[in-house]
């Protein structure tokens, strides 16, 4: 039997978009930062940064060109306000979308805040060989992600498989 393979440490990128919190009261942020470093990963960078498409689209293509970063996890403006942006801002950037994460994120919701699940357009994909994670803002949501999805995929021993160990063969 072989020994089950290690940790492989990501290095990850966390924004928050908001127009109303700073960085002493980005809660979601702070908890993401915390989540990602007791898993054993590193981050790489953080940002907050206003629901502006053009101020995101720059920060996240940064990102997605720097080959030290494994994935950036976005926190905020996935909903459905006049200044909610995220998904218009980043899906273009986006090589390959992973339409399970949203489906499985809002599922999950769905159990825990019922049909309030339905306003959430969190979605995942992959640029550049980059994993690129959108939230919903609240505390809460995040948690529900990094701990039902994001935890486990982005460990390389969870079986059957994971995110993590794919980083190798992403730009085949």
């Amino acid at each position: 039997m072989s020994a089950a393979p290690d940790l492989v440490p990501l290095s990850l990128c966390v924004l928050t978009v908001s127009d109303s919190r700073t960085p002493d009261t980005d809660s979601s942020g702070d908890y993401l930062v915390q989540a990602l470093t007791d898993a054993g990963h590193r981050l790489a960078d953080r940002a907050l940064l206003p629901d502006d498409r053009y101020q995101l689209r720059a920060r996240v293509s940064q990102w997605i060109a720097d080959k030290n970063v494994d994935g950036i996890l976005v926190t905020g403006g996935t909903g459905f306000t006049g200044r909610d942006s995220t998904p218009e801002a980043l899906l273009p950037l986006l090589d390959k979308e992973m339409p399970g994460f949203g489906e499985v994120f809002r599922a999950i919701s769905f159990e825990e805040i019922g049909t309030s699940s339905l306003q959430s357009r969190a979605f995942a994909g992959l640029a550049n060989g980059t994993f690129l994670f959108a939230l919903p803002g609240s505390t809460s949501a995040c948690r529900t992600a990094w701990e039902k999805i994001l935890r486990e995929q982005l460990d390389a021993r969870t079986k059957p498989c994971n995110l993590a160990t794919l980083r190798p063969r992403l730009k085949e």
